[in-house]
């Protein structure tokens, strides 16, 4: 009871803390007990620990927030790309839809867009996806091709008229003997239009003795075009020119008999019937 006593007195005696200011203020003392610097300390120590933890805390939740903003950033990312994945898919599918709903192959041809679709770069989700895709890129690489050799192929007349001159061996209107005619004659009417008849670029334009004003096409996969006897050309040399463009207006230039274009096709440097590129319904 007495070291009780004696214990408590001590924690209440005082000590004396004296404030001497740097200026010419007099100096101060205060007196505070014993307990009381104690809790002081003991207060100070408690914050100190407080805001450590807290601090510690903190930057433990800001590192969780980073990691799970960027694992939702990453399955975002996954997320939107897979649904491009399956609308790529179900515009593909649209598409072969529509094409093999047409009738003819010229129709799909005509109508096939080989534009590229996207790449795919997810793995395991999509894995089955991303096959069937590159499936589908291999039928439109084969469309696209097929469609190159369409638009190169030579089809129709360059011009409205009827055929008086076919392929093969005939007589020759000047000389009266038999010769081979590598082309057909079209009549067709002074200054009517003559029309590119496939895809391809001009490889001349211009005047011979014989044929009068000329163009040439060339079209690619071994296909080329002659076009003769014209009034006047309307393309130059270089220049690439759709099936269907107006290359030129028929005439009767060079050793000709009356107003005709003189229609030939090439394949793999041969001459050609082109009647065999003209549909029968033409």
């Amino acid at each position: 009871m007495r070291k009780i006593s004696y214990l408590f007195k001590k924690a209440f005696t005082s000590m004396t803390i004296m404030v001497v200011p740097h200026d010419n203020h007099r100096s101060r003392s205060l007196k505070v007990p014993v307990v009381g610097i104690f809790a002081v300390i003991l207060f100070a120590a408690v914050s100190s620990g407080c805001l450590l933890y807290l601090s510690i805390t903190g930057m433990d939740y800001k590192a969780q927030h980073y990691e799970m903003a960027e694992k939702l950033e990453y399955y975002t990312e996954q997320f939107n790309e897979w649904d491009s994945t399956v609308a790529a898919l179900k515009m593909d599918e649209a598409e072969f839809r529509q094409l093999f709903s047409l009738e003819t192959k010229d129709e799909v041809l005509e109508k096939v867009d080989t534009a590229f679709s996207g790449s795919l770069d997810i793995p395991d989700l999509i894995q089955e996806l991303k096959r069937r895709n590159d499936s589908n890129d291999k039928i439109k690489d084969y469309l696209s091709k097929q469609k190159d050799i369409y638009l190169a192929t030579p089809k129709g007349n360059p011009a409205s008229g009827r055929i008086t001159s076919p392929f093969g061996k005939r007589k020759d209107p000047f000389t009266g003997e038999m010769a081979f005619h590598s082309g057909i004659d079209i009549s067709s009417s002074l200054g009517s239009p003559v029309r590119a008849t496939a895809d391809g670029v001009v490889n001349y334009s211009g005047w011979t003795q014989k044929n009068g004003y000329i163009v040439i096409l060339e079209h690619g996969f071994g296909f080329s075009t002659i076009y003769a006897h014209n009034k006047s050309n309307k393309v130059k040399e270089g220049q690439s020119v759709k099936r269907g463009d107006i290359i030129g207006y028929v005439g009767s230039s060079g050793k000709s008999t009356g107003p005709h274009v003189h229609y030939e096709v090439w394949k793999d440097g041969r001459a050609v019937n082109p009647q065999e590129y003209i549909p029968r319904e033409s």
